[in-house]
């Protein structure tokens, strides 16, 4: 996904001299040809995270159009004030670029992982919340983004995310992707999770359970339409989120369900606990660890069906 977002914001830059890149002195490897080819669309503000959303704030408000780059937890909850009062008080064209969401960064700790933030960013007010799902979702919502579409946080991957989509990407911001049809349930999966429901969805088709996938890359705003139908349609809905299960995708489906008042309808949350992990190692063990794993999510939903029939009033 950092590459795919590179490359794009390159593009964009050279189109429009207005889109600059504001750093926190981290992703060299990343920006390094950014920086030499738009050094008056580049700057580095050092390990000063509070300075960065200032500093794009402020360049936002002149006319810019800035994208702030850091590890997951450090634009976020480092600088929450800087967030709220800076971009979001005063609807800058600012987009916070996350790398490392959920438990990317496993083998550094809880201090470097990423797992309330989507949470936190869709209490803010004017905020939009992406998290693409591949490579793709991830050039078209920094093409989104490049145009200017106010206060954004844009959540991205580490490194090595498989593509999904394959030919042209029907992607528009806060409009769910169905990925894959099925009738008996609906998995919808935000961000780096999508691969994994994917491959979920093909193992339940042999067990009887044919699954619809859609990719939620906008958590803000929702695909409010796209998940009622799915309810309406499957029956079941399963959320998949490398976040915690407070406040993220899981809270944001569950939202819409209820003030739908939609009873009859089987529903799962699978994300993280709200808890520092203490376990060490890289974010495919800690995926294992917490069930966010193909298998882990194959039985869960298994589970959920032996469960036997739903109860609650009848969908509307």
């Amino acid at each position: 996904m950092r590459t795919a977002f590179i490359q794009t914001l390159t593009d964009a830059a050279a189109a429009d001299r207005r889109v600059t890149l504001v750093v926190g002195d981290l992703g060299f490897g990343v920006v390094t040809d950014f920086a030499g080819q738009f050094p008056d669309q580049f700057l580095n503000v050092g390990v000063a995270e509070q300075n960065m959303t200032s500093v794009a704030a402020g360049m936002a408000l002149a006319g810019r159009i800035v994208f702030a780059y850091s590890i997951a937890n450090f634009p976020t909850l480092r600088c929450l004030e800087q967030v709220r009062n800076d971009v979001c008080y005063q609807g800058a064209d600012v987009t916070i670029v996350a790398v490392g969401g959920g438990v990317a960064y496993g083998a550094l700790g809880a201090t470097h992982h990423a797992t309330e933030d989507l949470a936190v960013m869709r209490a803010m007010p004017g905020m939009n919340v992406i998290a693409p799902g591949d490579p793709l979702e991830t050039a078209a919502a920094t093409r989104a983004a490049a145009a200017g579409i106010g206060p954004t946080y844009l959540r991205l991957g580490r490194s090595n995310e498989p593509t999904v989509h394959a030919g042209q990407l029907p992607w528009s911001l806060g409009r769910a992707i169905r990925v894959r049809e099925g009738r008996d349930l609906t998995l919808i999966a935000t961000g780096g999770m999508l691969p994994t429901a994917v491959a979920a969805a093909e193992q339940l088709d042999q067990s009887g359970h044919a699954a619809r996938v859609l990719s939620m890359h906008t958590l803000k705003p929702l695909d409010t339409q796209a998940v009622l139908l799915a309810a309406r349609e499957t029956g079941t809905i399963v959320t998949l989120e490398e976040h915690s299960i407070i406040g993220g995708l899981g809270g944001a489906v569950a939202e819409t369900l209820c003030e739908a008042g939609l009873g009859n309808v089987r529903f799962q949350r699978i994300g993280l606990p709200s808890a520092f992990t203490k376990e060490v190692g890289d974010q495919e063990y800690l995926r294992r660890h917490y069930g966010l794993d193909v298998e882990s999510v194959v039985r869960r939903v298994t589970e959920l069906f032996e469960q036997g029939p739903r109860a609650g009033a009848d969908i509307p």
